[in-house]
């Protein structure tokens, strides 16, 4: 062989050792992702309830893992549609199209996952017919199915239909909820035809009311079991891509939302779900191994603290009265105009709404009516701000609660005027000893994120993070592109 021939042999020798050797690695990614939010938890659950947190439940997750704790919403209102839609997005309710639990739809008020093209899966009841496409941007979900050309597995499950609908995304292989008819878990044809037989065998194995579930620590064993169950029928994990799992625990919100967050069966129930998440994480090391899955604990909101609770202390805090807001602005815009047709369609997540047609009919501009019914709204001391949601530009706000209303106003689903409630008020739909959530306030805002397994590193941050950071963060660890609405920008984890 000559001196040219044995250059070339060489040459292509080499290449085909490094192709070789470049295609013999593989992208590394974790087994299973597990993301979890609990409904209405406040950041400082974490801490107010930490001395008597077991080991292996939220203080393994801060202990082990890497914790953020000066996480905010950046938008209102802040509510479950929303903050769901969020953390699994990493978009606004601007740019997601949920922005709120309720919200117009080519001029219809509809729920956020309601859907009469689809019917339900275990149910005849309308608890079924649900989907996400109101969403109207990918999930992370979404974007894992893209990256493995949809070899990946995705499932959602909690006890609400949009804390288990919304996180799951598009693509998903299913989601499961609690019918409020049957207090069975249901899904709706948009993903199958009929139930997984492990989904009925899973329905068999409790019998309860939906409020016995909904409102107390069963609900949250109940949903604890089935992420279990579906990972063990889905096999999740074991495949060699990436799967995914949204689980939402419902219940510390319904019981909230009666009680209070001081009462005492809020911290049981706190305490209940401190050792189904232990339960939950000794299964994962099972099951998928340490260290191979991947796990996030977040919540959609907080929650504010009750008006009695704080007067009793002498702290500021009052209610208002939706209905009697409403009441009286439709009083004053008739007298006002002279007329005696429908002003108001409806009041609802702080935001007026008005009859565009009628207003139109009788001759008169959005802006007149808006002015005055600005001008009227600002003699009650119940709000700081009434802000007109097309003028933001000349509304005397601080500019962090303007970001928050621009990131939360959605013009194709309503709200005309945006009212922003002095500190700790709220409305009184909740009753004497409830509470609510909405507001742009840290008691709504601050949540936790917690992650631990897969990539993270033990730390926390105290830098100002956002619930939109929560996708990128999980799509920058597993690498993937993030949601095609995301506005948020991945942690740093060091």
């Amino acid at each position: 062989m000559n001196t040219f021939k044995r250059i070339v042999v060489v040459v292509v020798g080499a290449v085909m050792l490094v192709g070789s050797s470049a295609s013999a690695k593989k992208l590394a990614r974790p087994k299973l992702v597990v993301g979890i939010a609990v409904d209405q938890m406040r950041w400082d659950y974490l801490y107010r309830y930490y001395n008597d947190y077991g080991d292996n439940g939220f203080k393994r997750l801060i202990d082990e893992g890497y914790s953020c704790d000066n996480t905010m919403i950046n938008y209102i209102p802040s509510t479950t549609a929303n903050g769901h839609t969020s953390i699994w997005t990493g978009s606004v309710p601007a740019i997601s199209g949920i922005d709120g639990n309720n919200f117009y739809v080519n001029g219809k008020f509809r729920y956020c996952t309601s859907d009469e093209t689809v019917k339900g899966v275990g149910t005849t009841s309308h608890d079924g017919q649900m989907s996400p496409r109101n969403e109207v941007v990918s999930t992370i979900g979404d974007e894992l199915k893209i990256a493995t050309e949809f070899q990946s597995k995705v499932i959602g499950i909690a006890l609400k239909d949009r804390a288990a609908i919304l996180p799951a995304g598009h693509a998903a292989d299913g989601a499961f909820w609690l019918d409020s008819k049957t207090a069975k878990f249901v899904s709706s044809t948009y993903y199958m035809d009929k139930l997984p037989r492990w989904v009925e065998k899973y329905n068999k194995s409790f019998n309860a009311s939906y409020d016995s579930i909904s409102m107390t620590p069963l609900g949250i064993d109940l949903t604890e079991r089935m992420a279990e169950a579906a990972i063990e029928a889905e096999q999740l994990g074991v495949h060699e891509n990436t799967d995914l799992l949204c689980v939402s625990f419902s219940s510390t919100d319904k019981l909230a939302h009666a009680i209070g967050g001081h009462n005492p069966r809020i911290k049981a129930m706190y305490l209940d779900l401190d050792n189904r998440l232990a339960d939950l994480l000794t299964y994962l090391d099972k099951k998928i191994g340490k260290g191979q899955y991947l796990v996030f604990l977040t919540a959609d909101h907080g929650g504010a603290n009750n008006v009695e609770f704080l007067n009793k202390h002498r702290i500021p805090g009052g209610n208002f009265s939706d209905s009697d807001i409403k009441k009286g602005l439709e009083n004053a815009l008739q007298q006002h105009f002279g007329k005696t047709d429908k002003f108001v369609d409806r009041i609802f997540d702080c935001k007026v709404q008005f009859q565009h047609e009628n207003i139109a009919s009788m001759g008169l501009t959005m802006e007149e009516v808006k002015k005055f019914a600005i001008d009227y709204l600002k003699k009650s001391t119940d709000f700081a701000y009434i802000v007109d949601m097309d003028n933001l530009g000349a509304a005397t706000v601080p500019s962090l609660i303007r970001e928050k209303i621009i990131n939360g106003y959605n013009r194709l689903r309503g709200g005309d005027i945006q009212m922003i409630p002095q500190t700790q008020y709220y409305s009184d739909y909740v009753g004497k000893d409830g509470t609510t959530h909405f507001a742009w306030n840290p008691y709504d805002a601050h949540i936790p994120f917690l992650l631990m397994g897969w990539g993270v590193p033990h730390g926390k941050t105290v830098r100002e993070t956002h619930i939109t950071d929560i996708a990128p963060t999980i799509c920058s660890l597993i690498n993937i592109q993030m949601p095609s609405g995301c506005v948020g920008n991945a942690v740093e984890l060091k």
